[in-house]
């Protein structure tokens, strides 16, 4: 009982110091968020958000495909799309994943307060990330440090990312065993895509957030970097020709 009194009051305390040291306040009015980028970092912004965002179309085609030819009792043919969607969910987690690195790399040198939203546990539907962002939400609200708690958000992201990889891969192999229909794994697989489309958001947002706070070489630098994550996202994108 101890350790939980004394837990509480940590928690408490933080949230308290936060409010005096006006974090909250940073986070609703300060650097990033959702309000508009000058156009030299909305042009470093819009290539990456729109590959994501298209990456991310093709998979939700792809697996709503699946989840018709389903319905039509084509349990053959829906798993060869959830297949299909399978390679293209890999794809683009590397490519989130990638991102995420990217904006690890660059966090220590953003000037001033970052700008922190926290991703709440109740936009969650799959039981595999439920319980990893309950843990997050916690320790979330006893850092001080605008950049601990962006910090553990990326490390959050990049997480969830790969435990929804798993997962994916998983549900797939045990649905092409035996063709299975049941709602319960098909629920799986629809909670899965909610659950990683709103990482692929989070990871954008958190992307616009860190470029408002560059400086012009730190800008410079990070688009270089993107281009070259973008690149090689796009080289692995198309198939090789057989000689």
């Amino acid at each position: 009982m101890r350790w939980l009194i004394a837990g509480l009051t940590l928690v408490a305390t933080a949230m308290l110091l936060r409010r005096l040291l006006r974090l909250d306040a940073a986070g609703k009015n300060g650097v990033g968020g959702r309000e508009a980028l000058r156009p030299d970092l909305l042009a470093i912004y819009q290539p990456f958000a729109q590959e994501i965002e298209a990456q991310t179309t093709i998979l939700d085609i792809t697996l709503n495909d699946g989840f018709g030819e389903r319905e039509a009792n084509r349990q053959e043919m829906a798993w060869l799309l959830v297949r299909l969607a399978v390679g293209e969910w890999d794809r683009l987690t590397g490519l989130l994943v990638g991102l995420q690195g990217v904006l690890t790399k660059y966090l220590p040198t953003t000037n001033g307060i970052v700008s922190v939203r926290r991703v709440a546990t109740g936009h969650f539907k799959s039981r595999a990330l439920k319980d990893y962002v309950g843990l997050y939400d916690f320790l979330d609200r006893i850092l001080f440090s605008s950049k601990a708690r962006f910090a553990l958000q990326l490390q959050l992201l990049a997480r969830a990312s790969d435990t929804l990889s798993k997962e994916v891969r998983r549900a797939c192999r045990e649905g092409e065993g035996t063709l299975n229909s049941s709602d319960e794994l098909w629920t799986r697989l629809d909670y899965f895509f909610h659950d990683f489309d709103l990482i692929a958001k989070e990871t954008l947002l958190a992307l616009r957030i860190l470029l408002a706070c560059q400086s012009p070489q730190g800008a410079h630098d990070l688009a270089v970097d993107l281009h070259a994550l973008l690149e090689r996202s796009v080289r692995v994108s198309v198939p090789t020709s057989h000689q």
